[in-house]
């Protein structure tokens, strides 16, 4: 299982990071069997989809931009007042997902656009994205506390690694393109013309299930909600071998976790040698001066050499 980072606001304003990386199922004093997460995913999307038809988004601001307008993305129930307005289930977009730990299991993933991006690039799954976003759960598992609620958000642009989110963010920041323009203000603070900006609504099987990081305050099997602006993105190679992560996506399924040449228990976009033979990836393959990879097969037997135990 990827290992899950989840950045929480303190009270003094600065940031931590929570890990999260043990398995859904690992024992302890008090352990109770996770729900079949083939059962669960139904009712995670009827959640879901009850909570896109009763509520809207401030999708007038976005038409007519008022004075000062943040172009954040704020919900609001259905009713009273706004009981003319849009509901989210006529406006969002969905893709199927797979579940990463039950084969066969798949998921209805429902994200909202509100503004593709003006940038001609979109991020691929492994790549390390720079964005603004908030976060915020549905809870239907526990009545003495509320039903929906921010845990965690950045108005400053961060660094978010998509091999160390949850899978349900991964699949949907794809769909997006980057800003048209990154300003740097002589203040230093960092802005974008055109980003972006969309929502997420992740099943729990796509978030973190029963295994929420400690101290978050997120209940088991709560629904995601993502808000974002995304600005930018860097190719990610998260082991440094020198060959991209989208690369070591050998089968092209667009997941990385489960392509692993040499069958060490690293999937290669973690492993510096990728064929265990002791020589690492990054002396295996060739790269020039502008930057362009090329990966020898010496021996000629059609596997190139970083990914041949002999050669």
């Amino acid at each position: 299982m990827k290992k899950v980072y989840l950045l929480l606001a303190v009270l003094t304003g600065s940031l931590v990071i929570v890990q999260s990386c043990g398995s859904d199922d690992a024992p302890d004093s008090n352990f109770i069997p996770a729900r079949d997460r083939a059962l669960e995913a139904p009712l995670s999307t009827a959640i879901i989809e009850d909570y896109l038809a009763t509520h809207f988004y401030n999708y007038e601001d976005f038409e007519n931009p008022p004075v000062n307008f943040d172009y954040r993305i704020i919900f609001d129930t259905i009713a009273g007042d706004n009981s003319d307005k849009i509901a989210l289930i006529n406006q969002v977009t969905s893709k199927t997902a797979k579940d990463r730990v039950a084969e066969g299991v798949t998921y209805d993933l429902y994200y909202l656009i509100v503004e593709q991006g003006g940038g001609e690039e979109k991020p691929n799954f492994p790549d390390v994205t720079t964005l603004t976003y908030e976060g915020i759960y549905i809870n239907k598992e526990i009545n003495t506390i509320p039903y929906t609620k921010l845990f965690d958000g950045s108005v400053v642009p961060v660094n978010f690694d998509l091999t160390a989110v949850v899978n349900g963010f991964q699949d949907v920041i794809v769909e997006f393109n980057v800003a048209e323009e990154i300003i740097v203000n002589n203040d230093g603070t960092v802005g974008a013309v055109n980003p972006g900006i969309g929502a997420m609504f992740i099943p729990s099987g796509l978030g973190y299930y029963v295994n929420p990081p400690g101290g978050s305050a997120i209940p088991i099997y709560a629904q995601l909600i993502f808000t974002f602006s995304l600005y930018s993105f860097t190719v990610g190679d998260q082991d440094n071998d020198g060959v991209p992560s989208i690369v070591e996506d050998l089968n092209g399924n667009q997941l990385e976790e489960d392509d692993d040449t040499d069958e060490d228990g690293l999937p290669n976009y973690i492993d510096a040698d990728d064929d265990n033979d002791g020589r690492p990836t990054s002396d295996e393959i060739e790269i020039d001066a502008d930057g362009n990879i090329t990966y020898p097969d010496v021996d000629g037997d059609g596997i190139v050499d970083y990914l041949d135990s002999d050669s």
